[in-house]
């Protein structure tokens, strides 16, 4: 039995879907925060609960013959990282070491990490590779590194094999699953919203950084090609021993690109506003994604944001308030 943390929320519900897809038996551990209990498919069995709490990951633990974890859940806001930053220290590291215990106490030493570009901090130089320096600019990617720092001693001295995925931007839908955070602050599920009239605009944050237009650029690559990537990891966990790859399509688009290939997408004007920069945004992040494609044999299929876009653009429609109000 697989174990996902954090598998009602964006990300995990589809890593779950994928794992489902592919026969495994699935447990879902999630405080429903940002999660929702209709994104975890009936298939999987489901268990409320906080990693911060490690009497009720003990027990769950306890529960269920959990054979690998695929760590998906945190706390992922960059901008509200850097007001209340120990939050994100309490969740994504304590929270995270609450686990290692639990896997350690129950002799469950496989694990696929759910990491971010964020520890990457500003690029030296891009396409950005795993040796790049880490030098987180936020309290998000701090919090993850600080757990990727763990996962590395936890594997030399109790031989906790893993493989940790460092994230660049997650985007798109399956045909069931797609994006509904509790508070939104990505830039495609907003700029959607505009599109589908519940929001007036979309707010651009900085227009003068060094790029080509003024804006940021990303790195977008899709949710279900992240699912995927966690499905060959699990296969390869055991030969590969401890790893750390790069999740991304190659391609780096500024938020204004983001914005006209959506309003191509979706055939609605979407107004842009202009704003100031937001503390602990770098100007770019491109994955260089070569080593896992080599290692593993992984490679994203839907690279293209127009893909991408109209997969999300679908689901949106479909849930045009999310989860909660159901699909109309």
């Amino acid at each position: 039995m697989i174990l996902v943390t954090g598998g009602a929320g964006y990300i995990g519900s589809i890593v779950v879907e994928q794992l489902l897809a592919e026969g495994a038996e699935v447990v879902v551990f999630d405080n429903l925060k940002e999660g929702h209990q209709a994104a975890v498919l009936p298939e999987a069995a489901f268990v409320y609960g906080d990693l911060t709490d490690h009497q009720a990951i003990d027990e769950m633990f306890g529960a269920y013959p959990i054979e690998a974890v695929l760590h998906v859940a945190a706390e992922a806001n960059v901008p509200l990282s850097m007001t209340n930053p120990s939050h994100y220290f309490q969740v994504n590291v304590i929270g995270g070491f609450n686990l290692l215990e639990a896997m350690c106490t129950h002799g469950v030493n496989r694990m696929v990490f759910s990491s971010t570009a964020a520890v990457y901090g500003e690029p030296q130089f891009t396409p950005i590779t795993e040796d790049h320096p880490e030098n987180p600019i936020n309290a998000y990617g701090e919090s993850k590194l600080l757990f990727e720092r763990m996962l590395q001693w936890y594997h030399r001295a109790y031989g906790v094999k893993y493989i940790t995925f460092r994230y660049f931007n997650a985007a798109g839908a399956s045909q069931r699953l797609g994006e509904d955070h509790k508070h939104e602050s990505h830039l495609i599920p907003l700029v959607l919203q505009v599109a589908l009239g519940q929001r007036e605009y979309v707010e651009v944050f900085g227009s003068d950084y060094s790029t080509r237009d003024g804006t940021c650029i990303r790195d977008y690559v899709h949710v279900v090609d992240l699912a995927d990537a966690h499905i060959q990891a699990l296969d390869h966990l055991d030969r590969v021993g401890k790893a750390i790859y790069n999740l991304g399509s190659g391609a780096g688009y500024s938020v204004l690109e983001v914005i006209e290939a959506a309003r191509r997408v979706t055939g609605h004007p979407i107004p842009a506003v202009m704003a100031d920069r937001r503390p602990g945004d770098p100007a770019v992040l491109v994955a260089s994604s070569e080593r896992i494609q080599r290692v593993l044999g992984w490679k994203p299929r839907f690279a293209d944001l127009e893909t991408i876009l109209r997969t999300a653009w679908e689901w949106h429609r479909q849930y045009p308030y999310g989860y909660e109000r159901g699909r109309i």
